[in-house]
């Protein structure tokens, strides 16, 4: 192992540590990881966007005679007046740009991404050649589906039989933040491990290399 790599070793074992020492409390070691790690992070992403947008979306085919691009480059300079307090007025025009295009974009996406695919699993056919255990998970699902429709249904008070399937509804619900919550929980663990793996097999098997 050269000199280099064990210092790459030594360095990034240290900013393991650095944010880890959080869990006891706040120290100045965590801070400077903590700083350190924003720093580069915003380095990184204005490179990032200065090569993938501004050079390669805008600056390059403008050369190539796409001139009209010209428009939103003048109204990405705009938002550089929330800089100043008289004229951050003028940036709303690109903000208002931005937002329509964002919310328009996420409305598409969530349609065709989640909603549409939802509809039509719930109405795919419950007898086939799949088996038993197929029709009773397709039956779970529409179960699942209306008696969390109708728990969400506020025009009439949820008594007697509306009421009991809205209950059922409830169930389905924290089973599915359940469900989330623990994939979330699965992903941070596996960072953990990588981490203490790190720690284990790469910082403290360094040792033997020193001197």
């Amino acid at each position: 192992m050269s000199g280099v790599e064990l210092f790459q070793i030594w360095l990034v074992a240290f900013a393991t540590l650095a944010l880890f020492s959080f869990m006891y409390k706040d120290n100045p070691f965590y801070r400077v990881a903590e700083h350190v790690f924003t720093g580069l992070s915003a380095g990184y992403y204005i490179g990032l966007t200065w090569d993938t947008i501004i050079v390669t979306q805008l600056w390059n085919p403008m050369m190539s005679g796409r001139w009209w691009l010209f428009i939103p480059g003048i109204l990405s300079l705009l938002m550089f007046t929330r800089l100043s307090p008289r004229f951050s007025w003028v940036s709303r025009t690109s903000l208002a740009f931005v937002m329509g295009v964002t919310a328009g974009g996420a409305l598409v996406f969530q349609l065709h991404g989640l909603v549409l695919p939802q509809i039509q699993s719930t109405m795919m056919p419950l007898w086939g050649s799949e088996g038993v255990g197929t029709l009773l998970l397709t039956i779970i699902m529409v179960i699942g589906v209306i008696s969390t429709l109708i728990y969400f249904y506020y025009s009439k008070e949820h008594k007697g039989v509306l009421g009991m399937t809205a209950r059922v509804g409830i169930w389905f619900i924290m089973i599915s933040f359940g469900a989330h919550f623990g994939y979330t929980v699965m992903g941070r663990v596996s960072l953990l491990i990588g981490r203490v793996q790190f720690l284990i097999e790469d910082w403290i098997g360094s040792f033997g290399q020193i001197g």
